[in-house]
């Protein structure tokens, strides 16, 4: 088995370094060219949106997973080839890890910590087993490694990298490590 759909977590804000902008548009295209879905949260604004239109024009699939509260404030991207309008902010979260193979984290800010820190809690929990990368584009991340590392060295985590979460420094990367990695396998409690 092959990655076949990858859930991308990153920012909606607009007004972001052109760098992390580009990051989005270059990974929603060879995303779509290497025949993988992009599942994210719905959004026409921000990276999100920039990830889904390069997504979409290099012919690629875009499942969007947006809250009804957010619709209804004119975020969601009509455009996406599947948009779900979810319950809530959980039930969104929930629906999009179920529908990825594995899961990517670009640039952004508290929204995109919060999915990042949740993912790799339920892959720590046993709740999946899916592969999630960490997108560090021009060192936006290394604040978040030290962290991290921070967390390991005072006792209160076991080496999280590379066992839940790897670490790659650009899209290039990341499309090499999905081309290697393989979707897991179902969850060992049956809580999700």
């Amino acid at each position: 088995m092959t990655i076949s759909r990858v859930c991308v977590y990153c920012g909606s804000a607009g007004a972001v370094d052109e760098r992390y902008r580009e990051a989005a548009r270059e990974l929603g295209g060879a995303l779509a060219r290497a025949g993988i879905d992009v599942v994210y949260g719905g959004g026409r604004i921000g990276l999100m949106g920039l990830l889904a239109d390069a997504a979409l024009d290099a012919g690629g699939r875009v499942i969007g997973i947006i809250p009804g509260v957010l619709r209804d404030a004119e975020l969601a991207h009509q455009g996406a080839t599947e948009l779900v309008i979810a319950d809530g902010m959980h039930e969104r979260k929930r629906l999009m890890t179920e529908r990825a193979d594995a899961f990517a984290i670009l640039p952004g800010g508290i929204g995109t910590l919060d999915e990042m820190f949740e993912i790799v809690t339920w892959r720590h929990l046993g709740l999946h087993d899916k592969p999630v990368f960490l997108v560090d584009i021009d060192g936006y991340w290394e604040p978040l490694r030290c962290l991290l590392d921070h967390l390991v060295a005072h006792k209160f985590a076991a080496p999280l990298v590379p066992r839940l979460l790897e670490i790659v420094p650009g899209v290039a990367d990341l499309i090499a490590a999905l081309a290697r990695a393989r979707p897991g396998g179902p969850p060992r409690s049956g809580l999700l």
